[in-house]
């Protein structure tokens, strides 16, 4: 037997890394409401697939029938698009000085390898 629609969700979830709250901020419901359809409390409609699919790049019909691939197109980034956002409000100062810090980082971890 396949997974459940509310399966489905959360292994999405799971994968793209993101927590209940990240993941229904993304598509614009409550954490509480999104914690009910993964539970499989509350049904989901198909405004809320469509929005995963637009948000997350997945494919409606394996949201719904579990048919086809996962991807629509190459999973999101989306720890990646959320420093982008958060990058481009900062002044220019502060991102210099974040790119500073990025790739002292980078020479550390090259380092422990």
């Amino acid at each position: 037997m396949g997974l459940s629609i509310s399966s489905r969700l959360k292994s999405i979830r799971k994968f793209l890394k993101l927590s209940q709250k990240e993941f229904s901020k993304g598509i614009y419901i409550s954490q509480s409401y999104y914690n009910e359809i993964e539970q499989g409390r509350r049904k989901i409609n198909d405004r809320i697939i469509e929005l995963v699919a637009t948000e997350y790049g997945v494919n409606k019909d394996w949201i719904k029938n579990a048919k086809g691939d996962m991807w629509s197109k190459a999973p999101p980034n989306v720890r990646l698009e959320q420093m982008i956002a958060i990058f481009n409000e900062l002044d220019e100062s502060f991102q210099n000085y974040v790119l500073l810090q990025t790739r002292e980082l980078l020479k550390m971890q090259n380092q422990r390898s």
